[in-house]
């Protein structure tokens, strides 16, 4: 079985090199997503974890996922690298 990497900010897989947010100096960040990661810094610095649960949930319920799909992305949040401190 694969391990997917997960975007460790709002746990988006990063399957697709495009989805992968980029660094300074253009190259692919292997940690975070293009909606939250650009050109080095995070989009919105600011946004904390409750935050990113709405946001998560806004995005998944816009995308018809099944509530139980919703509640297990935002149980993944606080153990990503963004949320728990370990960055």
């Amino acid at each position: 079985m694969e391990n997917i990497v997960l975007c460790q900010s709002c746990g988006m897989p990063l399957d697709k090199e495009e989805l992968k947010g980029t660094e300074q100096n253009g190259f692919k960040n292997e940690e975070y997503c293009k909606y939250c990661y650009e050109n080095g810094n995070f989009k919105k610095p600011t946004m904390n974890l409750e935050d990113m649960k709405d946001t998560v949930s806004t995005q998944m319920k816009k995308l018809k996922l099944p509530i139980y799909t919703i509640q297990k992305a935002i149980n993944i949040l606080p153990t990503l690298k963004r949320w728990n401190g370990k960055n």
